[in-house]
């Protein structure tokens, strides 16, 4: 298994500067490269990842998307004065040549191509190339957009000639639209292309009618360019993570990429010129986190744009430290993605029905456009001006935590050494008179039998472990895995943890009463998927979910929920009698490790070894098993889930990706 994360920079990209007066393209500047580097350095990641050495991009891998006539302009610059330069400049949308502008973007190609060699070979299992000058508006015979070569095109094309690949998937989370990657692949199945833009009905550049979300490829493409447009500024965490929990996450699962490609632009970011977005760089830690669960973990990322330094700098490193499998910070702000959004969002999902397994009964999209206008309805928008450097200075130090000493920890049973990944530390049980001492003074209504007892021993050890933040998260076998979630549940509100999460997986007996004094609602539907809602507990139960509904019922359910909801503890538990096979159970796992700073208390009940092996790898960050091959839920389970969206999504905001205007006014 790979580990490790790559870093790719090269100073001598910094070189590429713009020399005389123009106001579209002076943000684009070499301290964007420098001050995310030195960002870095400042958080002591540089030295946590393997350097891999950036190098020249040669001219037959250029001509893997590019035309001999663009690749011959470019070079031909290498030796003009300041005012030829400009004139070949001004051929150009928003570009600007350097004399050293043809060796810097022939370095950003290499450090691309030496991403992928090193993730494909297994010498690492992902990482980020910091390049100059970015890519993604690059088109086959033209520089535009500050892009000369297309870095995330060619390293597409060479991954699928040099390895072989059939499946590579391309996440485009810069601010703009990437309409050169789109135009070298919007015909190509072989590539899904998924790219979010300020669009605001085509007024913000590039400007193009084929940017918006009917835009969904040509001929045998049709169905894998994905334009997801967002009309209004100011768009923020929640309606990133909405966009990726409705549209993107789905279609890539079903997709099922061998490698992912990311362009990763930060101008989505708070504080962007460019963007006017209000993301913070947190966000970003999250959206790494998710892709890093497809194409078993092979993932490289590599830099558009972003104009506001600081801004820049911080989510460079959310992005990294989330690739060195950090736990990911608790995400901030509201968790509503506004009507807007959510607007953008039904009109991908109705464009691309046709061509999605996912997608197929999902009934009929009512237009947002024509019920707005009907209604008159005008959605507000504040921008609040703010000193960004500022913001984000107090916004880091209240986000960012002490990384606990140990990723995992368990208990063990007999023979655990042999087959747990080595990250996982053994720690020793609870005495049993400690034990006793505490069941009987504040848990003896729950346990009953001696036997249930004694085994409670590894989850109060490991759970302590946890809420104490000496270890990230934990796992413990039980004979009794509901009984011990609830005491777990117990113990965690006790310790001062108010909100926990608590996922049942499998047929186990409910324990309602886990606290006096506290009501629960149980709502259950045909036993396949049920929840309880406590004051200080949310509990999701995912009984009977099989490998065909377990991606609707966990992206657009249990997730949408959970980040709704916000806990500062995840406690899974597995019962016996599951439809739920290994590898979706360790999914499930790896996923909500993005929530509450990936604190996690994992028991099982089967002791099964291969179940214990694949959930503590989880837990520890290696790659996800592969899914398998995608089988759409039938038209029953999609109306189950389907249900329990409309009828939460008012109090759970993130589970609103379609409906009627009046569920959001």
């Amino acid at each position: 298994m790979a580990s490790g994360t790559a870093l790719v920079y090269d100073e001598e990209m910094t070189t590429h500067k713009l020399l005389w007066s123009d106001p579209i393209c002076d943000i684009e500047v070499p301290e964007r490269l420098s001050s995310s580097y030195e960002q870095l350095r400042s958080y002591h990641l540089v030295e946590r990842c393997v350097h891999v050495p950036a190098r020249e991009g040669s001219e037959e891998e250029i001509l893997l998307v590019h035309s001999l006539e663009h690749l011959e302009v470019a070079k031909s610059t290498q030796t003009m004065n300041e005012e030829e330069l400009k004139r070949v400049s001004e051929n150009y949308d928003a570009f600007f040549f350097h004399p050293s502008t043809y060796s810097c973007a022939r370095l950003a190609v290499g450090a691309a191509l030496q991403l992928v060699d090193a993730v494909m070979s297994g010498k690492v299992r992902n990482g980020m190339a910091l390049v100059r000058p970015p890519g993604h508006h690059s088109q086959r015979n033209a520089a535009n957009g500050f892009c000369l070569f297309n870095n995330v095109a060619i390293a597409a094309e060479y991954a699928k000639l040099k390895y072989g690949l059939q499946r590579i998937l391309i996440v485009d989370w810069d601010v703009h639209h990437g309409q050169g990657t789109q135009y070298i692949f919007e015909e190509d199945p072989s590539v899904l292309y998924f790219s979010w833009h300020r669009y605001e009905h085509q007024e913000f550049w590039p400007s193009l009618r084929e940017s918006d979300y009917d835009a969904v490829g040509l001929g045998k493409g049709k169905g894998f360019n994905i334009n997801l447009p967002w009309n209004k500024v100011g768009m923020g965490n929640s309606d990133y993570l909405a966009a990726f929990f409705h549209v993107l996450l789905p279609m890539a699962f079903e997709f099922d990429p061998e490698l992912v490609i990311v362009s990763s632009g930060y101008d989505s970011g708070i504080g962007d010129p460019e963007g006017q977005m209000n993301a913070t760089p947190e966000v970003f830690a999250h959206l790494t986190h998710f892709v890093m669960q497809l194409a078993n973990g092979k993932l490289c990322v590599i830099l558009e744009g972003g104009y506001h330094l600081k801004s820049l700098g911080e989510s460079v490193c959310m992005t990294v430290k989330t690739l060195l499998g950090d736990p990911v910070p608790q995400i901030t702000g509201e968790m509503a993605p506004c009507l807007s959004a959510v607007e953008s969002i039904q009109n991908v999902r109705a464009a691309h029905k046709p061509y999605w397994k996912w997608l197929a009964y999902e009934g009929s999209f009512s237009s947002f456009e024509q019920m707005l206008l009907i209604n008159g309805f005008i959605q507000k928008l504040k921008i609040i001006k703010i000193n960004t450097k500022r913001f984000l200075e107090l916004h880091m130090k209240n986000i960012l935590f002490p990384v606990p000493p140990i990723k995992t920890a368990t208990t063990g049973f007999e023979g655990s050494e042999l087959f747990l990944p080595e990250h996982v530390q053994l720690v020793k049980e609870m005495d049993k008179t400690e034990i006793k001492a505490l069941v009987s003074g504040f848990y003896a209504d729950l346990v009953k039998e001696d036997k249930t007892l004694l085994s409670l021993g590894s989850m109060f050890v490991i759970l302590d472990k946890i809420l104490k933040k000496e270890v990230c998260n934990g796992i413990a076998a039980s004979p009794t895995a509901a009984l011990t979630a609830a005491v777990a549940l117990r113990h965690s509100v006790r310790f001062g943890f108010q909100r926990v999460l608590c996922v049942f997986v499998g047929d186990m007996q409910m324990i309602p009463n886990t606290e006096d004094g506290v009501t629960f609602l149980f709502c259950f539907i045909s036993g396949n998927l049920g929840f309880i809602f406590v004051l200080t507990k949310l509990l999701l139960l995912l009984k009977d979910a099989e490998g065909n509904d377990f991606f609707s019922a966990v992206l657009g359910f249990i997730l949408p929920v959970a980040y709704s909801y916000q806990p500062n503890l995840t406690v899974i538990a597995v019962g016996p009698n599951r439809s739920l096979g290994i590898s979706g159970i360790s999914l499930l796992v790896a996923l909500l490790q993005g929530l509450a700073e990936s604190r996690i208390f994992a028991v099982i009940e089967d002791t099964e070894i291969s179940l214990m092996q694949s959930v503590a790898k989880a837990l520890v960050g290696a790659s996800t098993p592969a899914f398998g091959i995608y089988v759409p839920p039938t038209q029953e389970k999609v109306n189950k889930i389907k249900a329990l969206r409309d009828q939460f999504q008012q109090e759970w905001k993130m589970l609103q990706c379609s409906g009627k205007l009046s569920d959001f006014i």
